[in-house]
């Protein structure tokens, strides 16, 4: 058995009574994250290369990328329960980016003009120097489009926005977050 807690040895003996007990909870939690090393969402830069030709997106709002495990259900001889075993992935993405610029539109146009489905990549890094996380970029690979509005208003709105959404067949992460002081 552990090490039991202070007030827990005669536990045993008050069963079925109310009884309180003193434990230190500092013994669960001993180290926390410093409120400086959390990553502000803001402090990115996003770029996307369309047949080599690189742009700074600094248009975007928002952007979130997904990894997805595609998973077979197993039957196993003497268990109830079924397993799951990976048997692949898949990659989505979505932004939201202010409607000034025609890039997206114009890879969905010649797609619907010509038939030529246009891939491109995607380069992300979210750095905040108060943070002693450090720096994290991902570039996705090989992005596709699946969708994005052509065109908007909104006579109560502030800002034209485009919302776009795509897929991607792989990814590289050539700088990670360090691990924060306490972690390990």
């Amino acid at each position: 058995m552990g090490t039991l807690l202070k007030g827990e040895e005669n536990m045993k003996e008050k069963r079925g009574k109310n009884m309180v007990f003193d434990m230190n909870l500092q013994y669960f939690a001993d180290t926390t994250m410093l409120s400086k090393d959390a990553v502000a969402a803001k402090l990115a830069s996003c770029y996307i290369t369309v047949e080599g030709k690189r742009y700074l997106l600094m248009q975007a709002k928002n952007f979130e990328a997904s990894f997805k495990k595609n998973k077979k259900e197993i039957n196993i001889l003497g268990r109830t329960a079924a397993g799951n075993k990976s048997n692949g992935w898949s990659g989505t993405g979505k932004m939201t980016i202010y409607y000034n610029t025609e890039i997206f539109n114009d890879l969905l146009e010649r797609y619907k003009n010509t038939g030529e489905d246009i891939y491109f990549d995607i380069q992300v890094t979210n750095e905040d120097k108060t943070s002693t996380a450090g720096r994290s970029t991902k570039i996705y690979k090989d992005c596709n489009l699946d969708e994005a509005s052509l065109q908007k208003f909104d006579a109560e709105g502030d800002w034209v926005e485009q919302e776009v959404s795509f897929t991607f067949e792989d990814y590289e992460s050539p700088e990670k977050y360090q691990m924060l002081e306490g972690m390990e």
